[in-house]
């Protein structure tokens, strides 16, 4: 499809990337009521689903970013905008991320599409919704479009998906996020994966972890090669990011798939921007809006949040509902 002209306009404020990207998380103030679903894994661990429902035939799933949860404010407000037009919501809390932790040395990485396909098969034996659509911001949404341009035999539920502020290209991310201008967001970052990853080592002290190395990890890199590769068994870290980077799956994918990846997002190097994967993509919709920063897209009139990014997910899945 041809690349979409956005129509997000912020107000003045929201022009500034930093601001966009920590506004929710600083002035968001709302909740939501779940029901959880705890979901027995293949490899007997567990993930929790917690949804959020108003009796639709229409589910989305969202998928959080790293170290996110059900909880997080993004997630919140988007499943609560929809509830409020008649779609359900399921939050799945990747493995870790539940307020628990997992039975696992491992947790979740970039690319671990396995525990989507687990709360999609969930919803569906719920034997309600007719419609399923894939929601996933940052980490979140590379693992959805890893997961739509990789699944074989996708139920035909599942109507499509959206991502928001991708990190197409694992490896271009994980460089910007070491610059001076980032260097808040990784150091909030590094601080709950390493401790998590410390717990883990007491917990499992035959993951043959290394914890001086852990506990100078600075950077993405650092970190995946400490835990993330040896975990889950690549050689290193560029060959983690290589071989989940999102970016490769997108030609394959054959359903409806909105992404919006906005131009000043702090976040993106310029390779997590697949212009040349998505222009004459006939299922991909690729939309960069000038402004939005990362997981951001804020915007107010009078002190009330117009909601851009959660109205143009509805817009999306109206136009592609059944």
């Amino acid at each position: 499809m041809p690349h979409i002209k956005s129509t997000y306009k912020p107000a003045i404020l929201f022009r500034n990337n930093h601001f966009n990207t920590a506004y929710k998380t600083l002035f968001f103030v709302d909740n939501i009521q779940y029901s959880r679903a705890q979901i027995v894994t293949v490899d007997n661990d567990f993930v929790d689903l917690d949804i959020s429902s108003v009796g639709s035939e229409t589910a989305v799933l969202a998928l959080h970013g790293l170290e996110g949860s059900s909880q997080s404010k993004y997630i919140i407000s988007v499943l609560k905008y929809l509830n409020s037009q008649n779609i359900d919501g399921a939050a799945l809390n990747f493995r870790g991320c539940g307020g628990e932790d997992n039975n696992k040395p491992y947790a979740y990485h970039s690319g671990k599409t396995d525990d989507v396909d687990l709360a999609i098969n969930y919803l569906l034996s719920l034997n309600k919704y007719r419609n399923i659509f894939i929601l996933g911001y940052s980490m979140g949404g590379n693992i959805a479009l890893k997961y739509m341009g990789t699944t074989k035999n996708m139920p035909d539920e599942v109507k499509g998906a959206a991502a928001i502020s991708v990190p197409c290209d694992l490896g271009g991310s994980a460089i910007a996020l070491e610059s001076l201008s980032n260097i808040l967001y990784q150091n909030m970052f590094m601080k709950t994966l390493k401790e998590k990853a410390l717990q883990k080592l007491n917990k499992f002290p035959e993951a043959n972890l290394n914890k001086e190395v852990i506990e100078r990890s600075k950077t993405f890199k650092d970190f995946d090669n400490a835990v993330t590769a040896p975990l889950f068994g690549y050689k290193n870290a560029e060959d983690y990011w290589v071989t989940n980077s999102s970016k490769q799956f997108i030609p394959d994918i054959q359903k409806p798939t909105l992404l919006i990846n906005a131009l000043d997002d702090s976040f993106l190097s310029e390779s997590c921007f697949p212009f040349s994967e998505t222009k004459n993509h006939q299922k991909v919709y690729f939309e960069t809006p000038k402004y939005g920063g990362h997981v951001g897209f804020n915007s107010t009139l009078f002190g009330k949040d117009l909601l851009w990014s959660e109205k143009r997910v509805l817009e999306f899945i109206n136009h592609n509902i059944s």
